[in-house]
């Protein structure tokens, strides 16, 4: 059986340190020789600058690991990490490892999002024309996805903003009860989510501006009320997430209490005009791979990129808003792009530890339209 032993994440500001920080930490909490890892499966999406060069083998580097430890740099846009632990978990599956980390990292601070996508300072022509030809007028900013979504869906100003107030209350309250506690390593002095704002009301954010009201939009896609802003979006941070995949013979071996299994994992494309649906028919895509269904499912981590994109799922699914995101989302916790797949994971398998659940579903939308989705099962039953 595939297992996940342990996830951890960390707070700091440098992505080498606190990528390095958490394969340290993986190794060290799970009384791991380092030289037995197969391989080190990283998320970075800006891979430009600090962050270039195989940053996960920079990292595995940085960590002190052997000179034998590998390292490999996915990009699957915000979905990288979860990438990352598919393709870990597959590995093992196929017998390539025995043991294997996949983890994701993000300095939004220092490598500002859409950094690589410019040369001499100048936007590329990344797509092509190939890309125009088939999408007159070009892609589009995940911003104005976002409006889209909430226009095409019928959701308020307010509805988004008592969305993202949700987010920032259950976020608060989970650090205040602990529920982070065993999933965070500490790299600097910083000792919470800086992002999380526990006096966050639908007034506060009442009083924000929209964040990309642009007339130039409208002239494509028609009437836009302009509902997103910083408030009801992921903010910019900066993180790191490593989750340790092994199988149950070696966790035994190792005298390690498996604490999970992956059962399903997926990936799907979708109108990447649109962009951040994918969620939906990756959820579909999932729960009819795994053989179950949206009641099987104790507990969601649905990615908060945008609040307009997890109510768009929440209406599509039916799911429960009661299970999902429980602790609080992306809006709130912030949204390192190539370190949230790994964090999710971790967040999902801490609720279902407290909650007593059994299988947990996370998904997570990307820029060009596609989305990942995974179902794990909690093993300790």
């Amino acid at each position: 059986m595939r297992q996940v032993r342990r996830g951890q994440r960390c707070l700091a500001r440098e992505v080498a340190v606190e990528h390095a920080h958490v394969l340290r930490a993986l190794a060290e909490r799970n009384h791991l020789d380092p030289a037995e890892i197969d391989d080190v499966i990283g998320g970075v999406v800006g891979q430009v600058g600090e962050q270039s060069t195989n940053a996960t083998r920079l990292a595995v580097l940085a960590a002190g690991f052997p000179e034998s430890v590998p390292g490999v740099t996915v990009d699957r846009q915000c979905g990288s990490s979860q990438q990352a632990l598919s393709f870990a978990a597959q590995g093992v599956i196929a017998g390539s490892y025995d043991i294997a980390i996949a983890s994701g990292a993000e300095s939004m601070s220092r490598v500002p999002i859409g950094s690589s996508a410019y040369v001499d300072g100048e936007r590329a022509d990344v797509g092509g024309p190939g890309v125009a030809q088939r999408y007159p007028g070009g892609l589009i900013p995940q911003g104005i996805s976002a409006e889209l979504i909430a226009r095409r869906w019928g959701f308020s100003r307010a509805r988004l903003d008592e969305f993202a107030a949700v987010s920032h209350q259950r976020a608060a309250d989970a650090w205040k009860h602990g529920h982070f506690d065993t999933q965070i390593t500490q790299v600097t002095d910083l000792a919470t989510d800086e992002t999380v704002r526990p006096g966050t009301t639908v007034e506060i954010l009442a009083g924000l501006k929209p964040a990309f009201a642009d007339p130039r939009w409208m002239q494509r896609f028609g009437e836009i009320d302009w509902k997103v802003t910083a408030g009801n979006s992921s903010p910019v941070n900066d993180g790191a997430a490593g989750l340790l995949v092994t199988t149950g013979e070696i966790a035994r071996r190792h005298g390690w209490r498996p604490r999970a299994r992956i059962h399903t994992v997926t990936v799907t494309g979708d109108d990447p005009i649109m962009m951040l649906t994918g969620i939906i028919p990756a959820t579909a895509k999932v729960l009819a791979r795994a053989g179950l269904g949206l009641g099987d499912i104790d507990a969601f981590e649905v990615n908060e990129a945008f609040a307009s994109v997890v109510l768009a799922w929440q209406a599509e699914t039916g799911a429960d808003p009661a299970k999902v995101n429980v602790d609080g989302g992306a809006i709130a916790i912030g949204h390192p792009l190539g370190a949230s797949g790994t964090r999710l994971a971790t967040t999902l398998l801490g609720v279902l530890e407290r909650t007593g659940g059994r299988y947990g579903l996370q998904t997570m939308c990307e820029a060009g339209g596609t989305a990942n989705a995974s179902i794990i099962e909690r093993l300790d039953l």
